[in-house]
């Protein structure tokens, strides 16, 4: 696999970029060291860009031991009905050692599959490595699982044994197993309903799978030992499943499982309409409260008396920082969740800009993980940071034209805690009961489920919000 094929695969079926493919690259082309040093097939596969699957974009077999496989890999794609681990491993960017698994000819390998991950710590790829079992091993199980008698392969893989089924006649998938013809030598009850809701009479021993099902032959005619495939057929939707049974390149039989997706395609469907629906809800909440804002600015700027125009400015900014949580959800791919820090960075600059305007230089920083909370808590939030900034730009640098204020979250114990940091003059317990401060408690209090606690430090104040990362059941 050279360096060409291995950027033309991810060009053409990932959506990595180019720094990433980079990456890829430069892994891959170490798989043939690594292939001899552990006497194991390895390889690396990339997700695909609809994010279902796995592309074998490099392989590399071992000149110290014999390949697993006897043909290329590289360019076939990796479903997760057969590659479970390996794209556990893409999702999670977790490690999977001395797994069982099952190879694309059918082969019983121990497989262990790393992530290689990009920048920011993204999984772009996994690293897999193949080892063949003992030849004592394979035999064991091709006797039991391939045997190339067709009353050995239905008693030993379908559970006929003694007029005992295993597990075919309990799963829910319509399966059929069929010999080198293509007719049919079993099939379980749900199969046989299957028939009967597409108005045949039966599909006994004897009969062609396709006169039953016309459109299996596309399946059948593909060359590939395992195969997952999504059809349409009279008027639903199933998910194909074709297992090829070939010992020393001769054919013993073939699964084939039938699943309807018909119910769960109509319910995907049904969320994007949704989604799609929150959103545009999403942009006239926006659209509605940029409006409100924006005639409060025209009554300020046609003149106000000057004792209401802090007023104004209060509410403007209350406003401003709820429209901010719908701004960040049109702008991001989540339907209904805010990232905190992106919700807090936006008011909190909204608020420094505006003390500009009074002559005064405030510096403001955040600090946080990335935490997702819904819409409903994170308008909540967003006018209580609104207050407590609004409360350090306002009284703690009453005397200074230049201060300090520090914004932190983390998230803890299934909570989260936020601390607004001032250097200014200090909070007075004494002090006049401010709007502000009852819109915090109020909204922590019964929004939030949660608690406040504003105090003097050494230098400045400290306000600490905390609340649930899920909210409490009243």
């Amino acid at each position: 696999m050279t360096n060409f094929s291995v950027e033309e695969l991810c060009t053409l079926h990932t959506s990595l970029s180019k720094m990433d493919v980079e990456r890829i690259k430069e892994v891959s082309g170490n798989l043939p060291l690594i292939a001899d040093l552990n006497q194991a097939n390895v390889f690396v596969d990339c997700p695909t860009k609809e994010g279902k699957h796995a592309i074998v974009v490099a392989e590399a077999a071992p000149n110290t031991a014999k390949s697993v496989y006897q043909k290329p890999v590289a360019g076939k794609f990796a479903y997760e009905a057969f590659e479970p681990a390996v794209l556990y491993t893409l999702r999670t960017g977790k490690n999977m050692f001395l797994n069982r698994a099952l190879t694309q000819e059918g082969k019983t390998v121990e497989q262990s599959v790393v992530p290689i991950k990009g920048s920011e710590d993204r999984v772009i790829g996994a690293l897999i490595m193949e080892k063949d079992i003992s030849e004592k091993l394979q035999r064991q199980l091709k006797l039991e699982a391939l045997s190339e008698a067709t009353e050995t392969l239905s008693g030993i893989l379908i559970g006929m044994a003694e007029n005992r089924p295993i597990i075919p006649e309990v799963i829910e998938e319509s399966l059929f197993f069929i010999d080198q013809e293509n007719k049919v030598v079993y099939n379980n009850p749900s199969a046989t309903n299957l028939i009967h809701e597409i108005g045949k009479e039966d599909c006994r021993p004897g009969v062609l799978l396709i006169d039953c099902f016309p459109c299996i032959q596309e399946i059948l005619n593909e060359p590939e030992e395992l195969l997952v495939k999504e059809m349409k057929m009279m008027n639903k939707v199933f998910r194909v499943k074709k297992i090829s049974l070939d010992v020393d390149g001769k054919s013993n039989g073939t699964f084939i499982i039938l699943k309807d997706l018909t119910e769960l395609r109509e319910k995907e469907r049904e969320i994007v309409v949704k989604s799609v629906a929150i959103r545009e809800i999403h942009h006239r909440v926006k659209n509605n409260l940029q409006t409100v804002a924006s005639l409060l600015r025209l009554q300020m700027r046609r003149g106000v008396p000057e004792e209401s125009k802090v007023h104004f400015v209060e509410s403007l900014n209350r406003i401003s920082s709820i429209a901010s949580v719908y701004e960040i959800i049109l702008s991001s791919s989540s339907v209904d969740e805010v990232d905190i820090y992106s919700l807090i960075e936006k008011v909190g600059n909204m608020l420094v800009h505006e003390a500009k305007h009074e002559q005064k230089k405030i510096h403001i920083q955040y600090k946080g993980p990335k935490i997702l909370i819904d819409s409903d808590k994170a308008v909540s939030l967003s006018l209580v940071i609104n207050e407590l900034i609004q409360n350090c730009v306002k009284h703690a640098f009453k005397q200074m034209h230049e201060g300090k204020v520090d914004v932190c979250f983390e998230y803890s114990n299934d909570e989260i805690k936020v601390e607004v940091i001032d250097n200014g003059e200090g909070y007075s317990p004494n002090a006049k009961p401010s709007l502000g401060l009852d819109i915090v408690k109020m909204m922590i209090e019964h929004d939030l489920s949660g608690h406040f606690l504003i105090k003097r430090a050494e230098t400045g104040t400290i306000a600490t919000v905390q609340f649930p990362f899920e909210r409490k059941e009243e």
